[in-house]
């Protein structure tokens, strides 16, 4: 018998019979695919936490694959002794199905465990948890959330007392944790609600949203008579985390003409409106765009569903709309923060930034006019943030850190991206050039003029399911085995393989390939979604001729990725 087979008939022998999962294994009888989907292997840990479908079976988030994942980290915290049990670990939850379930579960499990916990009474945004746990001094956090993934997913986000995501070092230590518990009979449990009355669980009140707030309103560049506070803004929180907080932020900041989409106002866990919840996708903005044109809004903004990424459309000479990529947004950032810091006279004598290895390279330039430098690390803020250490030993001041998946991290002190304070810098940035008679997208062409003409195209190939990874797994060997010496025409110059780390990069299952045109692109499989992701560069002596390189080198580069069967 096949090794999903017997794990379904474990399920099928173990799980209670008022378990509501029960009827989902009857159903699977029947569908043998759906049966090996779900049993074919334990969810993964790793640095990026649990991320699946929610359902039965061991590759599905449910109350079983969570609880055990949940004492393996208790198990995990208690051999680091009763002094990190004290410290304790915060939880928080997103809008999406079984999110508040969860969290609660994870809560009463740890408590179990001995553990202090604290948690919110209702959803709360990524970054403010990861602020918290530095703010608070917990030895871990977790966060219930598949952050942008489509309404079938729900995840779990794993902290440590950095305020950083787990490191591999740190998940590999919990995962032989996980391994080891048996996940029917030796998950230790107490109510959630009882645990809060007998003091075991604290839940944190308005004061601390206040404090995550604070901090991120302390970021502000410009103020007051400097910004045209009366910009027509849009703001979509997609249905998630987003709308209270980022609504305060609006206010506490001054402005005053602004609108929230109300149809994706609230938390929905089918995010019904919006389909799939992430604002790096353009069709995310179809009602943003709706009321923006009703409004006259000269800049829509939008946070997913845990509000860590953060994305906008900027209006155009013509009056359109016109979508940013991460890559983009991150310009305009780079280019206001240092602006503003020159202008103040604030610009460290040792600035830095940090971007991941798969970001455009048009930031480094721009960092570099400033006298500041740019430090790349692998993708994932984990990464990012966690160079802040290594920044403070080495005298550098640490100013912003990004990558081109719509990700910002403003704050050293908040240690993940954080859709909410990159909203702040881009309403405030807009409202400052507006003030000087500009958009934000007279200020990108300048960007453009000034540092060079870019152009970013970063495509997905979507592979769901067991034949999509292995797949995905032939498309890297064959690249490998078969590395192009040119593309679209183009020499190849030079390929560096991650596989095995590269100078003081670690290892990272990615390819990245420069061409003799000034293009460059890079190939990975993403680490918590089902596909490869691809990322083009090319700079040119338009803006145009970007664009038409970028694409012929992306379409042959496709092709022969597509190819492999």
């Amino acid at each position: 018998m096949s090794d999903y087979k017997k794990r379904f008939n474990e399920w099928l022998e173990k799980l209670p019979a008022e378990d509501p999962l029960r009827s989902e294994l009857e159903k699977m009888k029947q569908n043998d695919s759906e049966m090996q989907e779900s049993f074919y292997q334990d969810l993964a840990f790793g640095t990026a936490g649990l991320r699946g479908k929610v359902g039965a079976g061991t590759n599905r988030m449910n109350f079983y694959t969570v609880g055990k994942a949940t004492q393996g980290i208790a198990d995990y915290i208690c051999a680091h002794g009763q002094k990190a049990m004290d410290k304790g670990v915060i939880i928080a939850h997103d809008p999406r199905h079984f999110s508040k379930e969860f969290s609660e579960l994870t809560a009463g499990i740890l408590a179990a465990n001995g553990i202090k916990v604290y948690t919110f009474p209702d959803l709360r945004p990524t970054p403010e948890l990861a602020y918290l746990i530095r703010k608070l001094g917990t030895v871990s956090g977790i966060n219930i959330t598949a952050s942008h993934n489509p309404k079938e997913y729900n995840g779990y986000k794993a902290y440590w007392d950095d305020g950083c995501q787990v490191s591999s070092e740190i998940a590999d230590g919990m995962t032989e944790k996980i391994n080891a518990v048996d996940m029917w009979n030796g998950v230790k449990k107490c109510d959630y609600e009882e645990a809060v009355k007998a003091g075991k669980i604290t839940v944190l009140g308005a004061s601390y949203d206040r404090m995550y707030l604070d901090r991120i309103e302390k970021l502000a560049i410009h103020s007051g008579s400097e910004l045209d506070l009366t910009i027509p803004l849009v703001y979509t929180p997609l249905n998630g985390c987003g709308s209270i907080p980022f609504r305060e932020m609006l206010k506490d900041r001054g402005f005053s003409n602004w609108k929230i989409v109300p149809e994706q106002e609230n938390p929905d866990p089918d995010f019904t409106t919006v389909g799939y919840p992430n604002p790096e996708d353009p069709k995310a903005f179809a009602l943003s765009e709706k009321y923006g044109r009703q409004f006259g809004a000269e800049l829509l903004m939008a946070t997913d569903p845990d509000s860590d990424r953060f994305a906008i459309e900027i209006r155009d000479d013509q009056g359109n709309y016109i979508p940013l990529n991460g890559n983009q947004t991150g310009y305009l950032l780079v280019n206001y923060v240092l602006e503003g810091h020159k202008t103040a006279g604030t610009l460290p004598a040792k600035g830095a930034m940090v971007k991941s290895i798969v970001t455009s390279t048009l930031s480094t330039v721009i960092a570099k006019a400033y006298g500041v430098e740019m430090f790349e690390t692998l993708t994932g803020f984990k990464n990012i943030c966690g160079k802040v250490p290594y920044l403070h030993e080495h005298g550098y001041t640490y100013l912003f850190g990004y990558e081109e998946s719509v990700g910002y991290a403003a704050c050293e002190d908040i240690r993940d991206k954080d859709g909410i304070s990159a909203g702040m810098l881009v309403a405030e940035a807009a409202a400052f050039y507006r003030k000087q008679g500009k958009t934000l997208w007279n200020v990108l062409q300048e960007i453009y003029a000034k540092y060079g003409y870019f152009a970013e195209d970063e495509p997905n190939i979507v592979l769901e399911g067991i034949p999509g990874a292995e797949r995905i797994k032939r498309m890297m060997v064959w690249l490998r085995n078969n590395l192009p010496t040119e593309v679209a025409g183009f020499k190849v110059d030079k390929v560096i393989d991650y596989q095995n780390g590269y100078e003081d990069i670690p290892a990272q299952n990615a390819l990245r390939f420069f061409l003799d045109n000034g293009t460059w692109f890079a190939v990975r499989p993403s680490g918590t979604e089902p596909k490869i992701k691809l990322y083009f560069y090319s700079n040119q002596d338009s803006r145009e001729k970007a664009l038409a390189v970028n694409k012929a080198v992306k379409d042959d580069m496709l092709a022969k990725i597509n190819a492999v069967e």
